[in-house]
């Protein structure tokens, strides 16, 4: 399993790439659920880290095979 470091750079990363490449998707990154600790479970852990990076690269995913770019 990677470490918090790892998953908070690949986290950036994604985010990044997202704000780059389809701005059109920034709105979804406040809007994660993943992200928002519970009462029951406060603390984020490397499986909130995990599961945070894992739906980014889902959303980024599915739109890119949903809405390919016309290469010019």
């Amino acid at each position: 399993m990677k470490s918090e470091k790892e998953l908070n750079a690949a986290i950036l990363r994604i985010s990044m790439t997202i704000l780059e490449k389809y701005p059109e998707l920034s709105e979804y990154l406040r809007e994660m659920p993943v992200t928002i600790p519970s009462e029951k479970d406060p603390e984020i852990t490397l499986n909130h880290l995990k599961s945070y990076y894992e739906s980014l690269n889902s959303l980024m995913n599915k739109y890119k095979v949903d809405y390919p770019k016309i290469e010019e």
